[in-house]
């Protein structure tokens, strides 16, 4: 995954496999890579997400 990446880029590849798992139209041999990739890309949104709100409460304690 590309370190720039940001959250809507992710969220949207994401959301791309979970479509593909979905419908069918994914491949049993990449299905595992597909996968993994998923799992990594929903740990980076929860991150960002997690990091965004702490940053805000910082913000309004102020």
């Amino acid at each position: 995954m590309d370190k720039k990446m940001t959250y809507e880029q992710a969220s949207k590849r994401l959301e791309e496999i979970v479509n593909k798992i979905e419908s069918g139209n994914i491949n049993i041999d990449t299905l595992t890579s597909h996968l993994k990739e998923a799992k990594t890309l929903a740990e980076f949104c929860k991150d960002k997400l997690t990091k965004v709100e702490q940053d805000v409460k910082k913000c309004l304690d102020m």
